[in-house]
């Protein structure tokens, strides 16, 4: 099988990026040391290629009234152009097709950004429910062909000031964008620039979409100005400290968003409908989402393992790794409803059950640790 490149596939390689298949893509890991990127993007800034996400752009009189109904969380929270919404996308039986960021710029048009893994069947998905609903919204998927975007997400406690300095004329504009909100600008070295101060790293920085076509220029630019590129797995541990889902991993199709800790992004208050609302109102939350740092030497947290709570009862790790900025085994797991933050319960390692803590989430947040 021909893995999928995106437009920063010849950098990466250039930069002597060691290169796996992470879901058909072809996409850097790691740039020499996963550890010092991680660290760069908590103390400093890094950068990340995430063009292999897919761009959906929704058109049309309709787009709005769409969403309101295929979209857990309420669109009509975005007012303002430029204000962005964390949602997911349920099946009927209220399971997760795909964790999404909508963005509202006018009545007549929304983005949405999908899982790279998922945007075929996202597509399909969303396709389906126009036709359903005979609401004529129009659908352009900005990952392949002649409008196809790049996205870069530059992530740190100095990435707005590098981003500025590399795109000048973007600051006036997104200086004052608070998290969740983007800019659209024009007039750039680089052409139109969306710069959204969006991320999964637990760390300030904003995400920029782009044509392709100025991908690595854009980059090597941003290389020149000491922002240092960093892979999937400096991502993945971002992210487990920070608490964040993944797709495919923390929650799929299996399970509802209420159980993933994602209860927060459904709006079950309003009168509005969307699909999987009368199931997630029918079987409401068996399970909660929390962290786990583990007491004992002997083992490293890794996604499935068992979690045996003091009353016997049961959960199951999603997500584990070992800390860099806490050095510390960390995880993200789903536990039953009795089990409280600060109890003690034990993981089963291969043949050993090791002690471990229920913290809250996230573990790390703008640099600092939260949990001890």
């Amino acid at each position: 099988m021909t893995l999928k490149a995106t437009p920063l596939n010849s950098a990466h390689r250039a930069a002597g990026a060691k290169m796996v298949d992470f879901g058909g893509w072809d996409m850097p890991v790691n740039y020499g040391s996963q550890i010092e990127e991680h660290h760069a993007v908590r103390t400093d800034v890094g950068m990340f290629d995430v063009s292999h996400m897919c761009v959906v752009d929704l058109e049309g009189d309709n787009v709005r009234a769409f969403l309101r109904g295929l979209l857990a969380n309420n669109v009509d929270k975005l007012q303002v152009p430029g204000k962005a919404l964390y949602s997911c996308m349920l099946k009927p039986e209220g399971t997760v097709i795909d964790d999404l960021i909508v963005y509202f710029f006018s009545e007549t048009w929304f983005r949405l950004v999908v899982n790279a893994g998922t945007a075929e069947k996202d597509l399909a998905w969303i396709n389906a429910q126009i036709e359903a609903t005979g609401s004529g919204v129009k659908v352009t998927q900005r990952r392949d062909g002649a409008n196809a975007m790049a996205l870069i997400a530059v992530q740190g406690p100095n990435a707005r000031a590098k981003v500025w300095e590399v795109l000048p004329t973007t600051k006036e504009a997104s200086e004052p964008l608070k998290p969740f909100n983007a800019a659209i600008v024009k007039d750039t070295a680089f052409g139109e620039v969306m710069v959204a101060r969006t991320g999964y790293t637990g760390e300030d920085g904003f995400e920029l979409a782009f044509d392709a076509s100025q991908a690595d220029a854009l980059w090597n630019a941003l290389v020149a100005a000491g922002v240092k590129p960093a892979g999937l797995g400096a991502r993945d541990t971002l992210r487990l400290e920070a608490g964040m889902n993944l797709y495919g991993q923390d929650m799929d199709e299996t399970v509802n968003p209420l159980d993933a800790g994602l209860a927060w992004t459904v709006d079950l208050v309003s009168e509005r409908d969307f699909i999987g609302k009368a199931a997630l109102q029918a079987n409401g939350q068996h399970q909660q989402y929390v962290g786990l740092i583990l007491r004992e030497k002997g083992g490293v947290l890794r996604a499935h393992q068992k979690i045996i709570s003091t009353s016997g009862s049961e959960g199951e790790i999603t997500s584990g790794t070992f800390s860099p900025t806490m050095q510390q085994a960390i995880a993200l797991g789903r536990v039953p409803m009795d089990v409280a933050v600060g109890d003690n319960v034990h993981v089963e390692i291969r043949d050993k059950k090791l002690a471990a803590t229920v913290v809250k989430l996230p573990f790390v947040r703008n640099g600092k640790i939260l949990v001890a």
